[in-house]
């Protein structure tokens, strides 16, 4: 008898025993707290790994830079006749792992009368991309004052970096390298 009436328990209740059941029910909970923070976790996490590439790119274009630069300063570049392109095949050794080196990729090389007349401000148009009508290719001689620099745009895909943006759904990752060249004789 005792077994009869707890499992007819249910019918006692005024709410009746299906409204009696689902209140006491907790099959579901887990899966309908997980509904709640399924969609923020997730977005936070696509923007933390989206954060990790934009800097490991910016860090290899930096590397990139840094070596191909080298050439230039120590004259290697200007001796084995370096052109633009020739000078772009050298920074996308490395920085064409990660980055689209073809198609986003602008570089810039000039010299310098002095430190002090360097002008770094890149002309950005509306659409967020880099005016590179001035860019050129200038390795200089020896004891020359030369600024190397690359611009690469690189694409956002989360909205929470939409403060980072540079126009176009991208962000702007520069790398800028100013030296003077070693008194090579050529």
């Amino acid at each position: 008898m005792r077994a009869f009436f707890k499992r007819n328990h249910h019918t006692e209740t005024p709410d009746g025993p299906l409204l009696s059941r689902f209140r006491r029910s907790e099959d579901g909970a887990t899966i309908v707290e997980f509904g709640f923070v399924a969609l923020p976790f997730f977005a936070l996490l696509m923007a933390i790994i989206e954060t990790g590439l934009m800097f490991f790119a910016g860090q290899t274009l930096e590397t990139a830079v840094g070596n191909a630069a080298r050439m230039i300063r120590t004259g290697q570049a200007q001796a084995q006749g370096f052109d633009e392109d020739r000078f772009r095949e050298q920074v996308c050794t490395i920085a064409g792992l990660i980055l689209d080196c073809e198609g986003k990729l602008k570089l810039d090389v000039k010299v310098f009368p002095d430190f002090e007349s360097i002008d770094l401000t890149p002309g950005i148009g509306e659409d967020g991309e880099v005016d590179d009508a001035g860019f050129g290719f200038q390795p200089g001689h020896g004891s020359d004052i030369v600024v190397v620099r690359a611009f690469y745009n690189w694409p956002i895909f989360t909205n929470f970096m939409a403060s980072l943006d540079s126009g176009g759904g991208s962000h702007l990752l520069t790398a800028t390298v100013a030296f003077r060249n070693e008194p090579f004789p050529w």
